[in-house]
Order: structure tokens, then C-alpha cells, then sequence
């Protein structure tokens, strides 16, 4: 536990009334996404930058743990504090300080949520397209910490793409700031891209500079069924090769399908062994000739039936379909392991077929979905814990389509980062030189290993 001095110093600097011991606020930031625990000794929210500054300098004295956190929304345990120390939560900075709607910058502080800045912006003409399943809750924060992905990234890119400067906390409380406001800049080392995807482990993020887009001026969604997830697959191949780039262009597999008849009132054909969900944006005129071309490039490839939303009451009612996979997963069986490997996408049919025989030869079910437009397949691998040797099981599926994702081209992690859960096996996709670099940029940033220890690396 912390000693009762320091609880007093980090009072003097955010207020009694923003930092607690209590074992109420300390079990709600005890926790993300993976389903595991641990409970920090204090929990603090700070309202600005130089309240940050003031606890890491603090901590850095100190030698106190600290890790940083948004909404906690992440898959790999990001923000869990596996040591204790302090979680520092950013939701109190949450300002959108400025829109430059001649310039298309948005500056907002990190614990602004994804969806309120895009309706923000939409509201003014303009585009913020990084949109992950967590839009609604996670903050930009843990966006730009995670470089967050999401179904539109096949056209528009993930979140370090739109990320032109930061202003950053480093671990010894001294604030930066990196990148600037113009789309050009070459002056010295690019900290930004740095700092993004560095879940949290090199400093702190208080402030973000964000490109923004005009908002296309109209969009046509599209659901297709197809007998076989082959058919899919090589319709996917068809619309690129086809010279047509959608806004997103997510799938789902048999079993997910299945899932979703199990766990909603949404009625899928019998016959449908795949989805694609297929989106595509722009001029008005343009998008319809592309949605004609794309329904003639995948008809014959297995099509069993086809919905063209004809306007955004539909729409929403297609990408229903999409979201309720997730909460669907839970309720049919609430333990799951959920990868986010990612392969070049000429390779998800093999992919996909080598998780199929994985999972038949273990007895043990998976399930697949996700971006095929990049390839990002989200592999759920279906536990049930109270089953003896379901978890071993679990952990040789995971070592398994790691090896093989590898084997094609691919990564272990599209979206979701390393954290805790993929930190034993970075070494089978980076060399041991590669890592060496990391940890010595690391040290270099953090000689006291005092932000997020545990993350990325395992413990030496």
C-alpha cells in the first residue's frame, strides 16, 4: 500500500476529493476488456497537464508505479495495474479546445470519447474516421495509446495516420511536445509516431493534434450472404481487384453467424456461411455505380442473398447485425479468449482454414470476424473455464494461429497492442535485436520503469 504521506502529497496537488483508497474505487479500476484484476492502492484523476507533471514527478521520486488510463475498454490488459501504484485515469480531461475548420485540426484532451468528437465535427462538415467497436466509451487517449483501428481503417487508415502533434507528460514529469499543426515536418526524431502505440509505457498524453477530413456527402451500405466463407473471401478479392477501395468491409464466418441466431432475435438464412458487410462513401453518383459493380463482381461467388440498405434507418439496422456479435459471444459463452491477428488479405481464406482445423483438432470452438478489407480477423477462442483443461487447450490454439499467422505475412496484433496478454510471445514475431531496441528506448525514457511496468515485455 501507499504510505499515507504520499496520499497527503498527491491531495496537495488534484484536491482530497480526486484521489481515493477506498476498495470500491480501487476494484472499478481494477479491470479492462480481458477479464482480469488487479487492484491499484490509490486511483487519481487529474484535471490537467501540470497535475500530471506534478505525480509523475512525484512518482518518479518515489519509485511508485504508475499507469495511465481512459475508459478502459482495451483487450491486452493496457491499463491494468499489475503493480499497484496509482491508476491514473485521464477522464477529467475532456475538452475539445478547438476545431480549425480552415486548417481541418481538432485539438482535444486525451479523455475526450471517440463518438463525441466525430459527432462534433460531423456537425461542422468535417471527418474523424478512426472509428473502433468501442467508439461509444473508449477516449482518444487510449486511442492514440493503442493506435486504435476499426472497420472504416481499409480506406481511411487507423488512428496514428491522423495524429499530427501531442503534448506529453514523460515519466520524470517533464512536459513536450511533439509534431506540430502542419501535414509537413521533418525537424529532428518523429516522437508522435513514437508515442503512438506505445500503450502508455514511454509518457503520459495530455493534449492531441487530430487531422480532419471533409465529411463525404453520402454513403451506401450493403449485407451479403454467402454459402461459404471461400465465397467471401474471394469476393473480397474481386472488389479490390476490382479497383474499388470500400469504406469498410468487415466478415463474419459460420460460427459467428451461428453465435448471433443464438444470442439475438436477428434472422440469418439457414444457408448464409458467411457475411460481408460492405460500405462504400463519396459523391452520391459515384458510390451508387460502385455498389453496382461491387453486387456484379461478388454475385458469382456463392451469394445466397443480398440487402441494400435504401437509407440510414437501414443502414443502422445492417451494422446491427455487425455490433451485436460481440455482446452475442458473451452471452453463449462468457469466457473467451479474443485475438486480433492480421494477415495480408489474399491470405484470409487460408487463414481462416487453418483456424477451422485448430479448432477441430483441440475440440474446441472458435469463432471468427473482422476487418477482411486488411485482413484483421478477430479470433475468439471459446473457453469454458469450470472444464478441466479448456484453458490449457485455449493457450495452445493461441500459440498455434500465432505460428501460422506469422508463417503467412502477418502479425499477432492488427489493433489491439500487446499489454499483458501477447507479452510472452512477442519474441516469436520480433527478433531479439528488435526487442533489445524497445527496451533500451524504454530505459532511456523511463531509467526508473516507474509508467505502466509489465506492458509489452515480459518481466526480466
Amino acid at each position: 500500500m501507499i504510505e499515507t504521506r504520499i496520499i497527503r502529497i498527491i491531495e496537495d496537488i488534484v484536491g482530497a476529493q480526486h484521489v481515493s483508497t477506498a476498495d470500491t474505487d480501487r476494484l472499478c479500476y481494477s479491470y479492462d476488456a480481458t477479464q482480469r484484476q488487479h487492484r491499484p492502492d490509490a486511483v487519481v484523476w487529474p484535471s490537467n497537464t501540470e497535475e500530471v507533471s506534478l505525480l509523475l514527478k512525484m512518482a518518479n521520486a518515489e519509485g511508485i508505479p504508475v499507469y495511465p488510463r481512459g475508459a478502459g475498454s482495451g483487450f491486452t490488459g493496457g491499463s491494468l495495474p499489475i503493480h499497484g501504484g496509482l491508476a491514473l485515469v485521464m477522464t477529467r480531461l475532456d475538452a475539445i479546445l478547438r476545431i480549425d475548420e480552415a486548417n481541418l485540426v481538432a485539438e482535444v484532451e486525451p479523455g475526450v470519447v471517440t463518438r463525441q468528437l466525430q459527432k462534433t465535427v460531423e456537425a461542422l462538415g468535417l471527418f474523424y474516421p478512426p472509428d473502433p467497436a468501442s467508439l461509444k466509451f473508449s477516449t482518444l487517449g487510449g486511442n492514440v495509446a493503442e493506435c486504435a483501428g476499426g472497420p472504416r481503417c481499409v480506406k481511411y487508415g487507423v488512428t496514428k495516420d491522423y495524429v499530427l502533434g501531442l503534448e506529453v507528460v514523460t515519466p520524470q514529469g517533464d512536459i513536450i511536445r511533439t509534431g506540430g499543426e502542419t501535414m509537413k515536418g521533418v525537424v529532428g526524431y518523429d516522437l508522435t509516431k513514437l508515442l503512438v502505440g506505445s500503450e502508455g509505457t514511454l509518457g503520459v498524453i495530455t493534449k492531441i493534434i487530430l487531422k480532419l477530413l471533409p465529411l463525404p456527402a453520402a454513403k451506401k451500405t450493403m449485407l451479403v450472404l454467402f454459402d461459404s466463407i471461400d465465397g467471401a473471401a474471394q469476393a473480397v478479392a474481386a472488389i479490390i481487384g476490382g479497383k474499388i477501395i470500400p469504406t469498410t468491409l468487415e466478415f463474419m464466418d459460420a460460427t459467428t453467424i451461428d453465435c448471433v441466431r443464438r444470442g439475438t432475435d436477428l434472422k440469418l438464412p439457414e444457408a448464409a456461411r458467411a457475411v460481408l458487410i460492405i460500405e462504400v462513401d463519396g459523391d452520391a453518383d459515384l458510390i451508387e455505380k460502385q455498389a453496382k459493380t461491387i453486387l456484379q463482381l461478388v454475385e458469382p461467388l456463392g451469394v445466397v442473398n443480398t440487402w441494400v440498405a435504401a437509407n440510414s434507418e437501414e443502414s443502422e439496422s445492417i451494422w446491427q447485425v455487425r455490433r451485436s456479435v460481440s455482446p452475442s459471444l458473451r452471452k453463449v459463452n462468457p469466457d473467451k479468449y479474443n485475438e486480433d491477428i492480421c494477415v495480408p488479405r489474399s491470405r484470409l481464406p487460408e487463414m481462416i482454414r487453418i483456424i477451422e482445423a485448430i479448432s477441430d483438432k483441440l475440440q474446441i470452438p472458435i469463432v471468427n470476424f473482422g476487418h477482411a478489407g486488411d485482413g484483421n480477423i478477430h479470433v475468439n477462442i471459446m473457453v469454458d473455464k469450470a472444464e478441466p483443461g479448456q484453458e490449457q487447450k485455449a493457450e495452445q490454439a493461441i500459440e498455434e494461429i500465432f505460428t501460422a499467422t506469422l508463417k503467412l505475412g502477418g502479425t499477432m496484433s492488427g489493433e489491439h497492442g500487446v499489454g499483458v496478454t501477447k507479452a510472452p510471445y512477442i519474441s516469436m514475431e520480433l527478433d531479439p535485436a528488435a526487442v533489445a531496441y524497445m527496451k533500451a528506448i524504454k530505459k532511456a525514457l523511463d531509467p526508473n520503469n516507474i509508467l505502466n511496468p509489465g506492458k509489452i515485455f515480459l518481466q526480466d
